[in-house]
């Protein structure tokens, strides 16, 4: 066999297998490289449209923990205000409480003063009526007594 020969059938076997490859097997590698592709480009698409979706979803969220975050304030500022008027209430009511019970015994002192006196009043005439009863028992003088009389009740 001559070389030639052999070289010419190996160049006639590869531009068989290079037409057969081509014909046959090329297409399929072609469709599965362009599938794989499509498949890549929808993935990296996804993965955008996902970012940006997340992107406005962490937009959303910390919009909405502003707005919890103010609600939150504004309810604590209400309660802290509730609670101010509510001290207030119960410090005027213990005011208007201790007023009450001062107003009381002012009026039980002077009821009190008032029955003391009255008691006193009582007394001293009791002790009047006796002192003139022993003047009279011993001497009937009109002038003398009137004098002591005067003496006694500007003592009282």
């Amino acid at each position: 066999m001559n070389i030639n020969a052999t070289l010419l059938a190996q160049v006639l076997v590869f531009a068989a297998l290079v037409w057969f490859t081509m014909k046959f097997i090329w297409p399929q590698v072609i469709e599965a490289i362009e599938k794989r592709n499509k498949e890549i480009a929808d993935g990296l698409e996804a993965a955008a449209r996902g970012r940006s979706e997340l992107d406005a979803a962490q937009d959303r969220i910390e919009k909405l923990v502003g707005e919890a975050r103010g609600q939150a304030s504004e309810i604590i500022d209400q309660a802290n205000g509730r609670a101010a008027r509510i001290v207030e209430e119960a410090r005027e009511e213990g005011e208007r409480e201790r007023q009450r019970l001062v107003d009381s015994a002012h009026a039980e002192i002077k009821r009190e003063t008032s029955r003391a006196r009255d008691d006193l009043r009582e007394q001293v005439a009791a002790l009047a009526i006796a002192g003139a009863e022993k003047i009279l028992r011993r001497e009937i003088d009109g002038r003398a007594h009137g004098e002591m009389l005067k003496s006694f009740a500007g003592r009282i």
